[in-house]
């Protein structure tokens, strides 16, 4: 017995001695990794990778939570909204404590809801509704569109709303368009976001389409007052269409991907 003892004390040892050893040299690499210089280049490729993924992570996740493919929002349409709307916020134009943004999809029939509200702050869906386009831009689907006076003919780009009025059409709000030579000229040419009689379910049903504005985003009358309340107030408006010559200064990735990683509420909650 005495024997059998010392051989299973001695076996005991052995293996307590190579379990040191094997943890003293995997321990050991590990210092070396962590201790040892960076390849500065790499270290920037790998801070870049990861910032451009958290900003996809939010678009993907903010689209999800808003249930926005529900409500029929293209989110490729969605994911340049956003990289519009972050590039703006860098020059102070959009208002820092209103995160709302109102996209239209010209891509869609008139006869469609083509008009979405979202809460970015919440990642809510506020508002799909109906939206008209230009007498000019087309009959059911708008596939023309013009910056020029008196061409009837919506245009494509990124809006800041601005203030609202009284007029013709009742409660009405002006739009400063950002993308020049492509809606800059949407104060001038009164292009505003209004009522109208012709924007309905009922229009559609005798007609087959909703009526057409002289450009204006025209909306549905008994939604009017609550839209632009929710928007007004230098929040930004982005229309999208079928147009493949459209482009814009806003569209900057890495910009918006720089915003938005100073923008505290939205990175907060992607994390």
């Amino acid at each position: 017995m005495k024997k059998y003892t010392i051989w299973a004390i001695g076996m005991l040892l052995l293996i307590s001695t190579l379990t040191s050893v094997s943890w003293v040299s995997v321990r050991k690499s590990q210092l070396e990794f962590f201790d040892s210089p960076a390849d500065s280049t790499s270290a920037k490729i790998v801070v870049s990778y990861s910032n451009s993924q958290l900003f996809d992570q939010y678009i993907d996740s903010s689209y999800e939570e808003a249930n926005l493919a529900g409500s029929g929002l293209d989110s490729a349409v969605y994911r340049k909204a956003l990289v519009g709307y972050y590039n703006l916020k860098k020059t102070n134009l959009v208002s820092p404590e209103r995160q709302i943004i109102t996209i239209i999809d010209f891509n869609r029939k008139s006869s469609q809801k083509r008009l979405w509200i979202v809460d970015l702050e919440g990642n809510k869906l506020l508002f799909n509704t109906l939206v008209a386009h230009g007498q000019g831009s087309g009959g059911d689907m708008a596939t023309n569109f013009s910056n020029l006076e008196n061409s009837h003919q919506s245009s494509l780009g990124f809006y800041i709303t601005s203030e609202t009025y009284f007029g013709k059409h009742g409660y009405s709000m002006k739009l400063e368009g950002m993308d020049k030579g492509f809606n800059t000229n949407a104060r001038d040419r009164a292009v505003v976001v209004h009522g109208a009689e012709y924007v309905s379910q009922s229009f559609i049903d005798k007609t087959g389409r909703l009526g057409r504005s002289h450009g204006c985003p025209a909306l549905p009358v008994e939604l009017t007052n609550t839209i632009i309340n929710t928007i007004k107030g230098q929040t930004c408006l982005f229309i999208n269409g079928p147009a493949t010559k459209y482009t814009s200064n806003y569209l900057d990735q890495e910009i918006a991907v720089t915003n938005f990683l100073t923008s505290g509420n939205n990175l907060q909650a992607s994390l």
